[in-house]
């Protein structure tokens, strides 16, 4: 979060990619180091970063905790 919001204030739009990539790298890393199976993202794009979302909010408002 805090990298994009560092893109939009700095209008340093590389900062974008940057942030999806950081943000993917450690759900990947767990899905294929410690699950040992293929994340959703590969397949699913749009589904997997809506799912994101909606759990960071869910995570927000204390449905899931933290």
């Amino acid at each position: 979060m805090i990298l994009l919001a560092t893109a939009f204030l700095t209008q340093a739009w590389s900062l974008v990619l940057v942030a999806l990539v950081q943000g993917y790298a450690f759900a990947w890393v767990g899905h294929f180091f410690f699950e040992h199976n293929r994340p959703a993202t590969f397949k699913y794009p749009g589904y997997s970063f809506m799912g994101d979302w909606r759990m960071w909010w869910q995570i927000l408002t204390g449905r899931i905790p933290f």
